[in-house]
């Protein structure tokens, strides 16, 4: 299912893979005190209006003059008016993308990688599993899959950060927290005053959730060690190789595949992935 998608779709149209396209910022929504969401359209209108991507792919976004950085396209693409970047920040360019304003010009080039293979999961329940803003990627899925809601069975959702001002996605979780055809978990790692929801890391409240395997996938993205011990308590409920997906972000630089810079052993984390199954991954060298 690897594939690299350029944003034009004719010779006539070809550009550099490594030139960036012309984004603007449309609306800069605060998520928390180190997060923001961009929502982006390319300036190019003919361009935009040919945009397609599908859920897990990922962007290189660039701030001319600091650098370019790999993110998850958190928006779906059942709702084209704009695609949607959650950015933390932790760097020079993600600072640099932090300043921007509604109106500003970022480069952009997407959609790069694989997706989630959501024709497969048609018809089977569906259990999200994040942490942070590892709740981006599944942001995409989970839109998509309200979207087309009668494809799937049951969404289940188990969401945490370390304080209820590190939820991400504050009013898609109160759409989630409103609706009876998704059930959504909450929680956060200590107590913390006002907090209603449920209190423990995020593995421990998969435990204690034990959903059933039957017929089920799980789709896992977070911190590296939320996604260790979520694989392992998946793996005890009695979860196949198969049944667990997650992403992977690794160094990734040109997006392409060319620069070798995100490889593990025979697989490019751009190119092969962002999505593995835990089958895919257990086929790789233990480089992590």
């Amino acid at each position: 299912m690897s594939e690299f998608t350029t944003i034009v779709t004719s010779d006539k149209d070809a550009t550099n893979p490594y030139l960036p396209e012309i984004g603007i910022i449309k609306k800069v929504v605060k998520e928390t005190a180190g997060i923001k969401s961009f929502q982006v359209v390319l300036k190019d209108e003919e361009k935009m209006k040919r945009f397609k991507f599908k859920p897990g792919q990922v962007a290189q976004l660039s701030v001319f003059g600091a650098g370019e950085s790999t993110f998850a396209i958190s928006s779906s693409p059942t709702r084209p008016e704009y695609f949607q970047f959650s950015v933390m920040m932790t760097g020079e360019n993600t600072s640099a993308l932090h300043e921007l304003l509604e109106g500003d010009e970022i480069g952009v080039r997407a959609p790069l990688g694989n997706w989630f293979d959501y024709e497969m999961m048609k018809g089977k329940n569906i259990v999200f599993v994040g942490g942070g803003i590892g709740v981006a990627p599944l942001r995409s899925l989970i839109l998509f899959m309200l979207d087309n809601r009668s494809d799937y069975g049951d969404l289940k959702v188990i969401y945490g950060a370390r304080t209820p001002n590190d939820l991400c996605f504050s009013l898609d979780l109160k759409d989630w927290q409103r609706r009876e055809d998704i059930d959504l978990i909450l929680t956060v790692d200590t107590d913390f005053p006002g907090w209603e929801g449920k209190v423990g890391f995020v593995p421990v409240v998969l435990g204690e959730e034990d959903p059933s395997p039957k017929n089920t996938i799980a789709i896992t993205c977070g911190p590296p060690i939320m996604i260790k011990f979520v694989l392992h308590e998946l793996e005890r409920i009695g979860f196949g190789d198969k049944q667990v997906i997650t992403t992977l972000e690794r160094r990734m630089k040109c997006g392409i595949g060319i620069c070798g810079r995100c490889n593990i052993g025979y697989k490019y984390i751009c190119v092969d992935g962002p999505v593995f199954t835990m089958e895919e991954l257990k086929e790789l060298p233990n480089e992590m």
